[in-house]
Parts: C-alpha cells; sequence; structure tokens
C-alpha cells in the first residue's frame, strides 16, 4: 500500500480506532480456533465472574513521560486481569502480544504503514499501536487525549482478542458470511463490546485505586472522538449510520461507562441489547 498524504491518513486511522478483524486496511484471515478448554456457548460473557481489582504485581505506572513503557504496563495488567476471569471458570487464557511500531509493520495480517491506527491480529494474535497515532489524532480532532485515553485503546484491542478466545469473533464472522447485508451492524456490536469489555479492565484499576474520575473522563474522551458520527464530521462527510462499523460517539461512551461502572462481563451483551 502506497503512503497516503498526512491528512487522509490520519482520518483513515480514526476509522481504524479499535479495530479487531472488521478492518478494511487491516485485513484478516481466519482466526486461529480457541483452546478447547475455552467456553463456546452462546452465553460465554455469562460464565466470566464480575471482576476483582486488578493484580497488584503489574500496576500501571504514574504519568512519567515514558509511552512505550505505559502502554506496555497496561498491557500486562489488563491481561493479567482477563486471565484471572478465565482461570475463575476453569478455561485457559492464551496470551496475546503487543507490538509498538514506528513506520510499517510486518504481521500475520499482512504489512500495514505507519499511521494505520491501532489493530489487533487475530491470525497472531498480536496488538499493534503506532504510538505518535495517539498525538496525531488528539492534534486532528482538537482535543486533549491524557494516559487513560491510550489506556482504552489497548484495553479495546485485547478486549479483540478475547472476543476471538471465546469464539464471538468467530460466530460474527459465520453470520456476515450467511448475511452479507447486516454484516456492518454486527460489525458495531462486536466493537461496542470491545468498549465495554475495555471499561471491566477501567472497572479493576479504580477499584484498586489506580484510576481516577477525571481518569475515567480521559478515556470518555477518547471514545467520543473514535465514534463513527465524529469520525464522519471531521472528514466533512454526510452522518450516515448505515455505514458505521465501530458505533457513535454517544454508543461507544455508553457501553464503556457500561462496563466501567458493572465490572461484569455478562454486562456487555451488546448483541442482545
Amino acid at each position: 500500500m502506497r503512503p497516503r498524504p498526512a491528512l487522509a491518513v490520519i482520518v483513515a486511522a480514526l476509522v481504524l480506532v479499535g479495530c479487531g478483524s472488521s478492518s478494511e486496511e487491516a485485513p484478516q484471515p481466519t482466526a486461529t480456533a480457541p483452546a478447547t478448554t475455552t467456553p463456546r456457548d452462546d452465553d460465554v460473557l455469562s460464565r466470566l465472574p464480575e471482576v476483582p481489582a486488578a493484580d497488584e504485581s503489574v500496576r500501571p505506572p504514574a504519568s512519567s513521560g515514558d509511552t512505550d513503557a505505559f502502554l506496555n504496563t497496561v498491557f500486562d495488567d489488563v491481561q493479567a486481569m482477563w486471565r484471572q476471569e478465565f482461570q475463575a471458570v476453569g478455561a485457559q487464557y492464551q496470551p496475546a502480544t503487543m507490538t509498538i511500531f514506528r513506520d510499517e509493520v510486518h504481521t500475520a495480517c499482512g504489512t500495514q504503514p505507519a499511521y494505520v491506527g491501532p489493530f489487533y491480529c487475530p491470525a497472531d494474535h498480536g496488538v499493534y499501536l503506532d504510538d505518535r497515532f495517539f498525538d496525531a489524532l488528539a492534534r486532528r480532532a482538537g482535543v486533549q487525549l491524557g494516559d487513560f485515553a491510550q489506556a482504552f485503546v489497548v484495553a479495546h484491542e485485547v478486549a479483540h482478542h478475547v472476543q476471538v478466545l471465546l469464539g464471538i469473533t468467530q460466530r460474527v464472522r459465520a453470520q456476515d458470511q450467511q448475511d452479507p447485508a447486516g454484516e456492518n451492524a454486527r460489525s458495531v456490536r462486536l466493537e461496542l463490546q470491545a468498549d465495554c469489555l475495555a471499561g471491566i479492565w477501567k472497572h479493576s484499576s479504580y477499584q484498586r485505586g489506580d484510576l481516577r474520575q477525571s481518569d475515567f473522563a480521559d478515556a470518555l474522551r477518547a471514545a467520543a472522538v473514535v465514534g463513527s458520527d465524529f469520525q464522519q464530521r471531521l472528514a466533512g462527510a454526510t452522518i450516515t449510520p448505515d455505514d458505521w462499523t465501530h458505533g457513535s460517539s454517544e454508543q461507544r461512551q455508553q457501553w464503556l461507562t457500561t462496563g466501567f461502572e458493572e465490572g461484569r462481563p455478562d454486562a456487555c451483551d451488546t448483541f442482545g441489547a
């Protein structure tokens, strides 16, 4: 893929924030099958308990100016929480990996250029972040985004990994093949569920005392900026809900808040809502 002008790249990247396998810029092959010990029934989220405070051993540091260190510690913390959740129901959590890149990056889902935006590749269970993206996004959107806006994005991408492990993503893709006309609507529900699951981690951090209300407000700002309606408005396009793949700003904030307030994975049933 040839590099595009900076403005177009940033607008395209807005579309990709929080993207899992639905990204057109980062096409994904069929995800590998989850471990047989992972729950696969239709209400898998209901089997996971309310989250406890996250693991003390990997708690996120206060802002130190070292973005990469912060993002890596958040990533470890989010995974520690999900590992606890899976263990609580006798399931095996298969860890994801995270790669922070600044130019192009080679993945099992193909080579992606700089500023592609954060994405998850199910073929290699990898979360990929260009950390310069956050500054570009803030400048373009005209809002200030702090550390916990970035933490929200990390937690959202790990949530896509959890959706793959639970078989949710695979069932959605199968439905997409049977009913292509409903693909966008299902994509919105999948992305909103990832927002809610990211809120679950925020809940555990708040319970532990590492997250203040102002930090959560920062995450809400990020959720608003990556809303499909916000993106269309920013690009000067007509607001067309039928074209959304990630949900509106209001929807993304609503589901992030639901996860944060409830702390229960079964509260994140966006498909039954």
